[in-house]
């Protein structure tokens, strides 16, 4: 579709996210909340809907979604009151689903992401808590469809967006901050793979300047923030190449198709029968008291927001820097406790974005896994601020000795494998005087104008001194024997 058609229409985007919360237990019952077992063992008579059985709220579930809530600055509701949501459930036994109607637990949010150089307020809606379906599943060329209920009555919270997003590079920036807010709060692993997080997309186009919203169009079966992006771009195209033709977009449920990158419909939303949501008989009113909530709210975790504001105010850092740093908890906080330690932040920034970051991504490791203290590596850079060691020899030789050998600290370390600088200036300008009698023809070409000679000189200087120069005198004192 061409620029000027698609400039024409101003596409709106509401996004629907459902996380999957890490409780022990079930959102009703006491059965295992946990990914990956056998199927169908996760179970009870709870779970399986059995007659006379009764449900029981997961109050840690509760504590999750006051806690996301609190992260995407709602209000949180005091008197919550659970519903059921009726119609066919193939993989929930009990036929329909306990979730909130007209009482969600937290309201009237909003959520600040960077798009490019911009920052952009999204509403939030609501976030309510629910339980999860079972799973159906579908084997290429079998006719019978296989049920696993170990997810059916998973904690759920619904996060739903105002309709305040206008491209996909929005929709994309918004969920990266739920994933990391989930991540960060520690309710939800954020996997959309797995299908702990998922997302539908509610979209529609309208003419820039028109007063009313067009049709929307809600899209499901993405599994990852890319997908979200493809679906967006062509359900966009989609409408507005309907519209143009002079047809009318149909209010209807579509999936996205991965490979083709296309949507497809499913089932139309006018013929839909209603819920026919009643408030649920078997559980009392939900109420949070200022004291469970103050609690809850003591509990919070630095934000990633919190964080980026530290590392940018105070800290120093560029807004690339902070960006990537707060991107995965782990690093983070590690990188936050490393710049408790040394004053030089940029150098710690640098030290974890790059020699750190690349051992775990070699080895396919989190940064649990990383064998260092932030003390051990402050300490390295605290020889390097020193004069004590050059980068060079800290990242190539100490850094892997200390990884080696995580107990050891940083300048016992250096001191046993003769890695601290030469820095007395007599025996330095000694070897800077060799470099340049092994060089007479580059002396004189640098003397003649060909000042790109000093990386070459300073290369002989490192190879006699086995790399353990002070970069900076040894400058010094080559810049004025090649001068003199």
């Amino acid at each position: 579709m061409d620029e000027a058609t698609l400039a024409k229409y101003q596409p709106v985007i509401g996004l629907e996210v459902h996380a999957q919360l890490l409780t022990h237990s079930k959102m009703y019952s006491s059965d295992e909340n946990e990914y990956g077992v056998a199927p169908n063992t996760n179970l009870s008579v709870i779970t399986l809907g059995h007659p006379g059985t009764l449900p029981k709220v997961n109050r840690t579930a509760v504590e999750f979604a006051m806690k996301m809530g609190l992260a995407t600055n709602c209000q949180i509701r005091r008197d919550n009151l659970f519903a059921r949501k009726n119609y066919f459930y193939p993989d929930l036994p009990k036929g329909y689903q306990i979730t909130q109607d007209k009482t969600p637990i937290c309201y009237d949010g909003h959520l600040d992401v960077r798009v490019g150089e911009e920052v952009k307020r999204i509403g939030i809606t609501r976030i309510h808590m629910e339980e999860d379906a079972g799973k159906s599943m579908h084997l290429a060329g079998e006719t019978e469809t296989l049920v696993d209920l170990n997810r059916a009555g998973v904690p759920l919270i619904e996060i739903v967006s105002e309709p305040d997003i206008r491209t996909g590079d929005e929709a994309y920036a918004y969920l990266t901050e739920i994933k990391k807010l989930v991540e960060y709060l520690g309710i939800c692993d954020g996997n959309m793979e797995e299908g702990s997080l998922r997302c539908d997309a509610n979209i529609s186009v309208m003419l820039h300047g028109a007063a009313q919203f067009g049709m929307k169009v809600e899209v499901k079966n993405m599994n990852s923030f890319r997908n979200v992006q493809r679906a967006i771009a062509y359900e966009i195209e989609r409408q507005i190449a309907i519209i143009e033709a002079g047809g009318e977009v149909d209010s209807e449920t579509r999936g996205f198709d991965a490979p083709s990158g296309t949507t497809n419909g499913q089932r139309s939303k006018e013929t839909l029968n209603d819920y026919r949501y009643f408030p649920e008989p078997d559980l009392p009113p939900l109420v949070i008291s200022d004291e469970w909530l103050h609690r809850v709210a003591a509990e919070l975790p630095a934000l990633p927001q919190q964080l980026y504001s530290r590392f940018v105010g105070e800290l120093g850092l560029n807004d690339y820097d902070a960006s990537v740093l707060i991107d995965q908890k782990e690093v983070a906080l590690f990188f936050d406790d490393l710049a408790r330690l040394t004053p030089n932040a940029k150098a710690a920034a640098n030290w974890v974005m790059g020699p750190v970051k690349s051992y775990l991504n070699e080895r396919a490791l989190t940064m649990a896994d990383f064998p260092l203290d932030a003390a051990q590596l402050a300490g390295i850079i605290e020889l390097i601020d020193a004069g004590k060691i050059n980068y060079s020899v800290a990242s190539k030789q100490l850094f892997p000795h200390l990884l080696d050998h995580p107990t050891a600290n940083a300048t016992g370390a250096a001191e046993s494998l003769g890695l601290l600088t030469q820095a007395d200036n007599g025996e330095l300008a000694g070897l800077v005087q060799q470099v340049l009698d092994a060089n007479p023809a580059k002396v004189a070409e640098y003397r003649a104008g060909k000042k790109s000679l000093t990386g070459m000189f300073m290369g002989e200087l490192m190879k006699l001194t086995g790399g353990k120069a002070d970069p900076k005198l040894a400058n010094q004192l080559l810049r004025a024997g090649l001068d003199g």
